[in-house]
């Protein structure tokens, strides 16, 4: 199994067909839930495209060594977004679905905390792996080999401020 890179064209890229892909689904929402960190930058693109607004649930599950060991999920106490209450119809945003534990978890938590106001949830990611226990309504690359997949910006999980300070020339 190889590791998929990804580079920023690509990735926007699959962002438009992401959009494009609900678009022609016809389903109308009223609201975005992006997952952080990895859901951030789809779900702001979409926001804007669809002019819906966005709710932000940070969620984590990876650590370690390269943040490629899938831990415990710690979900945050409630959502952050603009608007005074979740809209009726959510359409629920990650970058991937690996092993789906996180899509699934964020599902039932929704339920729990908003399921008096959410008449219908449907998700969305780029990237769909075999190995999910659940299948997302939208995705735009299904990947049956479960690849680790490497997003552009990754490479800021190596670097620090510090280190940026000492390879950048500081604007005149």
């Amino acid at each position: 199994m190889a590791d998929l890179y990804v580079d920023w064209q690509e990735y926007h890229r699959t962002i438009e067909q992401l959009a494009i892909a609900i678009h022609e689904s016809g389903w109308q929402f009223n609201q975005i839930l992006c997952l952080a960190r990895g859901g951030l930058r789809v779900g702001d693109i979409l926001s804007r495209l669809f002019n819906q607004p966005l709710a932000i649930l940070a969620v984590s599950s990876y650590g370690g060594v390269n943040h490629q060991e899938r831990g415990r999920i710690t979900f945050a106490r409630d959502l952050t977004m603009t608007t005074a209450t979740l809209g009726s119809h959510v359409l629920l945003v990650d970058d991937l679905v690996d092993s789906g534990l996180s899509l699934q978890k964020t599902l039932r938590w929704l339920e729990v905390k908003y399921g008096f106001a959410v008449e219908e949830v449907r998700t969305a990611v780029l990237w769909y792996k075999a190995a999910s226990c659940i299948r997302p309504d939208y995705y735009v690359h299904y990947l049956p080999d479960n690849p680790w997949i490497h997003q552009p910006f990754e490479r800021y999980e190596q670097l620090t401020a510090a280190d940026l300070a000492q390879t950048l020339t500081p604007c005149p």
